[in-house]
């Protein structure tokens, strides 16, 4: 375990963002992680994933720990179900990937979310229509203060939208080792219903859709809509897109009738995010280097050299502007420093 001071993480956030930590250590086992956590640090300890779920506004006067655990292992399989232990280090993507080959379907349509395995509860990450959720068995988690490992189940992590108790009651607490996932053998699920997935496989003259072909389709068209973090730094989706309530909802339809809107379980209705912005004529909208996305309106951006307190202000402005025109509040998606 390898302690550095005064690191920069311009290379560990997908935003680009230049600040540096006070302490920084790469964790690349249970046993290191444990180690750093039992160490007498003078400052707060922050612990980093894949840098994809955070926008850094000052230099961190803290212990940042990067997770870097890997190993895929199997530990449970049926004639139709298998279930996958993941270590909280494993890249999404290349996880996703990793079922494919091996021909293990429900992971397809969240293809190519950036970040990594042990951050995915923290968010309960979701794209067209599939949330981890509606995979997820439960984690392996450490307690920060004592090093002790233990199980949380499904239920234990109260996952809301884009949510779960890890935001909240035990937030600074626990750090997530591993996860486990529920998945597909055979006859897999295909969901194609949600966004652009079926016009994107009938224009690949796609009927019979298998995995491989939805996962390659959401990578289509996410790569059509949404810019390479290696290439322009951004987090993905910047804002949660709203929920109202059955009221609210009306009220802004009233005035606004071609709202896109989506009915949920829960009675409330959800709304893009990306569409308010867009018509509140703010994509493409750029001060500095920091801006909004041209082609999703949801993306923040910087254009090189764009602080993190520049990417701040640009999310704060656009949150006033959708909130005068809509009267719908915008709540980040990712976390600010």
């Amino acid at each position: 375990m390898t302690i550095h001071q005064n690191y920069s993480l311009k290379a560990l956030n997908t935003f680009g963002i230049d600040v540096k930590a006070r302490y920084f250590v790469a964790v690349n086992s249970v046993e290191e992680l444990r180690e750093a956590l039992n160490r007498q640090w003078e400052y707060p300890i922050l612990v980093l994933g894949g840098g994809s779920n955070m926008l850094l506004t000052k230099d961190l006067e803290r212990v940042v720990l990067q997770i870097g655990i890997k190993g895929i292992e199997e530990i449970q399989r049926s004639n139709n179900e298998v279930v996958l232990r993941i270590a909280a280090g494993e890249n999404w993507h290349q996880l996703v990937l990793f079922c494919l080959q091996e021909d293990l379907g429900c992971l397809e349509n969240l293809s190519l979310i950036p970040g990594n395995v042990g951050t995915a509860p923290i968010q309960n990450i979701g794209a067209y229509g599939v949330e981890l959720k509606d995979v997820f068995v439960g984690c392996e988690v450490m307690d920060m203060d004592t090093g002790k490992i233990s199980y949380m189940d499904l239920e234990a992590c109260r996952f809301g939208y884009r949510d779960s108790v890890f935001k909240k009651d035990l937030k600074g607490r626990v750090i997530i080792t591993s996860i486990d996932l529920k998945l597909s053998v055979k006859d897999h699920q295909i969901k194609t219903t949600y966004g652009d997935i079926e016009r994107e496989l009938s224009n690949r003259g796609i009927v019979e859709a298998t995995i491989k072909d939805v996962s390659d389709a959401v990578i289509a068209i996410r790569q059509s809509k949404l810019p390479d973090p290696a290439q322009l730094g951004n987090s993905g989706s910047f804002f949660k897109n709203p929920e109202l309530e059955p009221s609210e909802f009306a009220e802004v339809q009233k005035k606004f009738p071609e709202i896109p809107n989506y009915p949920m379980n829960n009675g409330k209705t959800k709304v893009p995010a990306g569409w308010l912005i867009d018509q509140a004529g703010l994509k493409g909208y750029r001060v500095g280097d920091a801006g909004v996305h041209a082609k999703q309106a949801l993306v923040l951006v910087n254009y090189g050299q764009a602080k993190g307190s520049e990417i701040l202000a640009m999310a704060q402005h656009v949150q006033q502007v959708v909130a005068e025109r809509f009267g719908i509040s915008l709540q980040p998606e990712v976390n600010i420093l």
